[in-house]
């Protein structure tokens, strides 16, 4: 095989002309790339401190911090490759499309995107925070963007989708740290009301669970075709709710039966038919 010395040098020549030529445009892209890195980190850096020391949610912190990266790559990445004479506005353009594609494709998860974000930011509930939504009750044990973790009172995890959740009705039973139970005991038309009423009290106020302010309320809630209800509303701190409403109910049946009075089963109407 004959090497051609003469195009040999011809190609060496112009491709250390090219070099020389393109070179100052390769090593100050390089010098963008790197510069940028660095100084993306520091912004970085100097904006979780300003969130931290502003007390943010940590969830908040966390995701903002990684949007501000990625943008901040994105935008350098279009700069490192405008400094080496590519052109960028076809570059920007597939860049749209995607990102048009992209979200029309994850319309439910932008939806639970925006509606973590609003739930970061207004912050219905916290983290330990025991809630009801969407038909489930639990607490609440982590904030995610697309979707809020609970742990239901039988150790059930569920996962409800922020967008519902940011959309529908939230109660929250721990931002007060008071709690009222709405009780219904029904007694019969025999039964001497006052007698009944003097019998709740009587237990409301020997329960400690049971707050002294606000006071509890004892009274006639409705007069049904087969019984008289009576209103039974103590009040509890949070932690003390269920303890305390359980033992209410079981100390006014055990002292129902020590009087004898009996507890009126419920009975449904029946429909009237045309």
């Amino acid at each position: 095989m004959i090497v051609d010395t003469n195009k040999l040098s011809s190609y060496l020549e112009n491709f250390i002309t090219v070099l020389v030529d393109y070179s100052p445009k390769l090593i100050s892209a390089f010098i963008i790339l790197f510069v940028g890195l660095y100084l993306i980190r520091l912004i970085n850096r100097f904006i979780n401190k300003i969130m931290v020391s502003r007390e943010l949610d940590p969830t908040l912190t966390r995701f903002l911090s990684d949007i501000l990266i990625w943008v901040l790559r994105v935008i350098l990445f279009v700069s490192f490759i405008s400094k080496l004479g590519i052109e960028t506005s076809s570059f920007v353009a597939i860049l749209g499309a995607m990102g048009l594609a992209v979200g029309l494709s994850l319309q439910g998860s932008l939806s639970n995107f925006a509606g973590g974000m609003l739930i970061i930011l207004f912050k219905p509930f916290r983290v330990n925070d025991t809630i009801e939504a969407q038909g489930v009750t639990g607490t609440v044990t982590d904030i995610q963007i697309f979707v809020t973790k609970l742990i239901t009172a039988n150790n059930q995890t569920i996962f409800v989708p922020n967008g519902s959740l940011s959309n529908g009705n939230i109660i929250n039973y721990s931002i007060e740290k008071t709690r009222r139970a709405d009780l219904t005991i029904a007694i019969s038309y025999e039964t001497n009301i006052k007698t009944a009423i003097e019998i709740i009290e009587k237990v409301l106020q020997n329960n400690s669970k049971v707050l002294k302010n606000p006071a509890p309320n004892v009274s006639v809630k409705n007069l049904t075709d087969n019984s008289i209800q009576l209103a039974v509303r103590p009040w509890a701190l949070n932690e003390d709710f269920g303890d305390m409403t359980a033992e209410v109910l079981q100390e006014c049946k055990e002292k129902f039966d020590t009087a004898g009075i009996v507890i009126q089963p419920y009975v449904k109407e029946a429909s009237l038919q045309n």
